[in-house]
């Protein structure tokens, strides 16, 4: 069963993940940035390379304002290499093989024998305070919504 989705100003739920080359990386290694933690159903389907390719070319506008950007399915490391090379992706693609991390995150929706991560994406501040949740995600224009987002943020923060 899913778990709760956190609450904006709850401490993002920790993880510490394989990424497509085998190397862990956890949310502790991150901090110190702002986060765009995405969750996605499936590799290299429609809606989910969309969304990909629309963060890929967003990525200089995201890593001005400070942000790294961290996708997260249940597909294995192999899948989001192949993926990643495929449609040149520069940032890391997490595998959460059991779903315990959507879980956390109240993104895993669970079909009996197969589980899919649902596309829910996370801001995170760089002390790991979720600051804004996206559970309905138009893949078109999502990353550009996050970056407006992130920009008014920063101007309240500052």
């Amino acid at each position: 069963m899913a778990g709760t989705t956190p609450r904006i100003g709850d401490k993002a739920p920790d993880f510490n993940l394989p990424d497509a080359k085998g190397e862990m990386l956890s949310l502790a290694s991150l901090r110190g940035n702002w986060l765009v933690l995405y969750f996605y159903p499936k590799d290299d389907t429609p809606g989910c390379t969309k969304e990909a390719c629309s963060f890929r070319d967003d990525l200089h506008a995201l890593e001005k304002l400070g942000a790294k950007v961290v996708g997260v399915s249940v597909d294995d490391s192999s899948s989001h290499a192949e993926f990643a090379k495929k449609y040149h992706l520069p940032f890391p693609l997490l595998s959460d093989k059991n779903g315990a991390v959507a879980s956390k995150y109240g993104a895993l929706t669970n079909l009996g024998l197969v589980k899919i991560a649902k596309r829910y994406t996370f801001l995170i501040d760089p002390d790991g305070v979720l600051r804004k949740s996206y559970l309905s995600v138009d893949t078109s224009r999502h990353s550009q919504e996050i970056i407006d987002d992130l920009s008014a943020l920063q101007q309240i923060k500052s």
